[in-house]
């Protein structure tokens, strides 16, 4: 629940109107019987991007096999694999039998971020990073297992950049001021602020072509700024690129056009 106690690792079909907070437990795999989990993937293998108002699902897809058959998953949470914090609600599952013995259940979990302010009992930011998968399932014979650490993901925050060439159009030869700015979201005040001390690449691709060439590398000022000055030799567009971090997402801006006069 927003502003409550983190509680043990779980989460609750249906309860979308907050989100489950969660805490790891001690690693295990046990149960009963032959059911074991023989794969998960989370994302489909990608990061989990969380910004400041755009509610996110993402899937966790995992391979289940019995002698008798797949009934379900009875259990299934993430959260930060470092200190075991973390958010999200379990809101939908689908199992899709692949044989008489297997099957792969999709868990999808939800995440809204007006949950995220307050929602830890220190900054929900910190969360950032690598995530692991617990999940317990169920066969057809009353078997079960509990498995923790069954798949490992990234969630980060979302990051913004803009890129402004100037002055438009200029003459061939002359310099080109290449402006922008890289933020990130925050999660406890649901804004983007700038991101400093971060190596952003400056891009360029000409009037025409396919692709964008790495011109230079630009450190970004106290408040996300970026400023450099290029000689503009052939029309085309310029464009910041940012690779990400471990916990903040890779962005790409939009590209600005140039022309020559």
């Amino acid at each position: 629940m927003r502003g409550g106690t983190a509680r043990t690792a779980s989460v609750l079909v249906g309860a979308a109107a907050a989100p489950t907070l969660l805490t790891a437990t001690g690693a295990h795999a046990e149960g009963k019987g032959d059911i074991r989990v023989t794969g998960a993937v989370a994302n489909g293998g990608k990061n989990v991007t969380i910004g400041t108002t755009r509610r996110v699902t993402y899937p966790i897809a995992i391979t289940v096999r019995d002698d008798s058959g797949v009934k379900g998953l009875t259990h299934v949470s993430v959260f930060n694999k470092a200190d075991g914090r973390g958010f999200g609600d379990w809101t939908d599952t689908e199992c899709v039998k692949k044989s008489s013995t297997t099957s792969v259940c999709t868990a999808r979990i939800t995440v809204a971020p007006q949950w995220l302010p307050d929602s830890l009992p220190e900054d929900v930011d910190h969360t950032a990073g690598v995530w692991q998968v617990d999940a317990s399932v169920k066969a057809n014979d009353g078997d079960y297992w509990i498995a923790d650490d069954i798949a490992e993901f990234k969630i980060k925050r979302a990051s913004k950049l803009t890129t402004d060439a100037s002055p438009e159009p200029v003459a061939k030869g002359a310099k080109l001021t290449v402006t922008g700015r890289l933020t990130r979201a925050n999660w406890e005040d649901l804004q983007y602020h700038g991101f400093t001390g971060q190596d952003v690449k400056l891009q360029f691709g000409a009037a025409g072509a396919a692709h964008y060439r790495t011109v230079r590398t630009v450190r970004t000022g106290a408040a996300g700024e970026l400023g450099t000055k290029v000689t503009a030799t052939p029309a085309g567009s310029w464009r910041w690129y940012f690779p990400g971090t471990t916990t903040i997402a890779r962005v790409v801006s939009a590209g600005d056009a140039v022309a020559l006069k």
